[in-house]
């Protein structure tokens, strides 16, 4: 299948899960995350602000900076299409545009990409050679391809979201080093 079309079924699948449902298998997946050895030993970790079909990451932000770690979330830049990290020490803060629209902090302090150990990368569908499937603006590709950034990539969806088949690879895709779902954490 080609990138359009696997986008547009995932997405259809993911709609179909119920507020209920994505709530309880997001908690799953982020417990499962904060579970592995690179969250135990990372002291930096870049999140996802969750939109309206991803993983929720709240859960995940909290059981971190209970545990005495930093928090970075992206800041984009739309005409550039680029996202740099910024460490917040809230998730209080609004969509800036559509209800759709990922959370953006307004605020936040800027980072350098070497003080992050482990980034926590959101997708449409992965494959189990940790290539992804974005939305297809090319934000994280370029942000992780980047030769600064040296942390731990690390997908974080719902156990659908990993397609059996191989996905199409570009030669500026990045794989992820790990996948963790509701049900199982893939090392690729």
């Amino acid at each position: 299948m080609d990138k359009v079309t696997i986008r547009h079924n995932m997405k259809a699948l993911l709609g179909k899960i119920d507020a209920s449902a994505r709530h309880a298998r997001s908690l799953a997946a982020c417990n499962r995350l904060a579970k592995t050895a690179e969250f135990r030993d990372s002291q930096l970790i870049m999140l996802f602000l969750s939109m309206e079909s991803e993983v929720e990451t709240s859960t995940l932000a909290i059981q971190a900076w209970t545990a005495g770690k930093r928090i970075a979330v992206p800041r984009v830049f739309w005409e550039e299409r680029a996202i740099e990290p910024v460490e917040i020490q809230s998730l209080d803060f609004p969509p800036q545009g559509k209800p759709t629209s990922p959370r953006d902090p307004v605020h936040g302090t800027l980072l350098s990409l070497s003080q992050i150990d482990l980034v926590v990368v959101p997708g449409i569908a992965f494959d189990r050679r940790g290539y992804r499937l974005g939305r297809g603006q090319g934000f994280y590709d370029r942000f992780l391809a980047q030769k600064d950034l040296r942390a731990v990539r690390m997908a974080l969806c719902f156990q659908e979201q990993v397609l059996p088949q191989d996905l199409p690879v570009e030669p500026h895709d990045i794989p992820m080093n790990m996948i963790v779902t509701d049900e199982t954490v893939i090392r690729c």
